[in-house]
């Protein structure tokens, strides 16, 4: 086994750990225990809040879908896109491209466990300025948008070093 695809199971096993871990935390601090559940957003700054928010679909809630179907079906495309990333960690021989394969593999099953408990994922990190607003977030969100920011990195990194 390559060690950088240990190395990107551990580092992925860790964003799941975290995401896991603050979205148990966090829920049972707000007192909620599925998607059918409310709680007031609790301000921590002029910009920041925690939030009890519950998304039904992927990035942003595209693709909400309450029927319950849109759980798993998101759950089954983000297992097959984690499956295709864990055959692309095998072969990675750079550290951010390992780093980057292992934030979007963690962040997608730590999001997958959520829909497959609770039909939803919990999102609790709220981030505004006056009248603008970033969608409430979480860890597993965070390690995906690192992680694609660092594929990105790498893929631009790479292509000047061919040049």
């Amino acid at each position: 086994m390559p060690k950088a695809f240990k190395q990107g199971l551990l580092l992925a096993g860790l964003v799941i750990l975290l995401d896991q871990l603050s979205k148990f935390w966090l829920m049972g601090w707000f007192g909620v225990t599925g998607p059918d559940d409310r709680a007031p957003a609790v301000a921590i700054t002029g910009f920041f809040n925690l939030v009890a928010v519950w998304n039904k679909g992927v990035s942003f809630s595209l693709f909400s879908n309450h029927d319950g179907r849109g759980a798993w079906i998101l759950s089954l495309v983000a297992l097959v896109i984690t499956g295709f990333m864990l055959v692309w960690l095998w072969r990675a021989t750079g550290t951010l491209l390992m780093v980057g394969l292992a934030g979007v593999i963690g962040g997608a099953i730590g999001n997958v466990i959520d829909r497959v408990r609770f039909g939803a994922v919990f999102d609790f990190l709220f981030f505004y300025y006056q009248n603008y607003s970033w969608p409430a977030f979480n860890v597993a969100d965070m390690g995906i948008s690192v992680g694609v920011g660092l594929l990105l990195l790498d893929s631009f990194l790479d292509s000047r070093r061919k040049r």
